[in-house]
């Protein structure tokens, strides 16, 4: 696909093999288009490496933060469970938005947390919102221990972000779509993959080995649960789709 931007007549021409499609520059259509570009270049430039939240980096597109606060104001959880730690970031954004709300508390797994990291989560001030367990997120022993921490009438959302493998997705959604509750989220992190099979840093096979598709997967195994993106909560702009790492990410249970 070849896409020329011309500023003078403030045109998109998208080239697609015998196909030519001219769009105006400054409409939802062509914004969608360079969105999907810029997600790409930004990805491969590590872009989302440059953040981070009340000292912590967090490795996340500040979009998909934002409309993840959405939902949280909305929901206002108990327990916002993450698979995947790294730097801790996400862990403290969500806690903030916990203390902020005064309501609700933070559990992180991930399969190794590195001293240095588990030293600066212990030492954060928002620390006493968060529980750390160490090991794969898909072992029977992290799923017991997780449980444990959660209560049956607790408001339960989850978010996917360790391996994103599509089989370790596919059995983290089994495992952590039991606790989500009637109205909540289970959300698969990082779909963008399959957008990236042929950018530097990019795998061939992320084409279909990808969070999305084992979202997708899930989806048609369980009813009870269906890919809806949260509707935004305000919006004066003719947009109504996310820029996004998230595609097919947000797993709503409805029943």
């Amino acid at each position: 696909m070849q896409i020329t931007i011309d500023t003078t007549s403030s045109e998109l021409t998208v080239t697609g093999g015998t196909e030519k499609e001219k769009l105006p520059l400054y409409s939802p259509q062509a914004f969608k288009i360079l969105s999907k570009l810029w997600l790409k270049s930004g990805w491969s430039l590590k872009y989302i490496y440059s953040f981070t939240w009340l000292g912590r980096p967090i490795i996340q597109l500040p979009e998909d933060m934002l409309r993840a606060q959405e939902v949280i104001y909305k929901l206002r959880p108990d327990v916002i469970l993450e698979t995947g730690i790294a730097h801790g970031g996400s862990l403290v954004y969500n806690a903030s938005l916990c203390k902020l709300l005064g309501k609700g508390r933070v559990i992180g797994v991930d399969i190794e947390i590195r001293p240095h990291n588990r030293k600066t989560i212990e030492e954060h001030e928002l620390f006493p919102l968060i529980t750390l367990l160490e090991g794969d997120s898909t072992s029977p022993s992290i799923f017991e221990q997780v449980k444990k921490l959660i209560g049956s009438d607790e408001t339960v959302l989850v978010f996917l972000d360790s391996c994103h493998e599509k089989a370790h997705v596919l059995q983290e959604l089994e495992l952590y779509s039991q606790f989500v509750t009637n109205g909540s989220y289970i959300v698969a992190a990082d779909g963008i993959m399959e957008d990236l099979c042929d950018v530097p840093r990019g795998q061939e096979d992320w084409d279909h080995n990808n969070p999305a598709e084992a979202a997708r997967e899930f989806a048609k195994r369980h009813p009870e649960f269906v890919i809806e993106v949260p509707a935004w909560s305000f919006n004066e702009s003719p947009l109504t789709e996310n820029v996004t790492h998230w595609p097919d990410a947000w797993l709503k249970r409805i029943g």
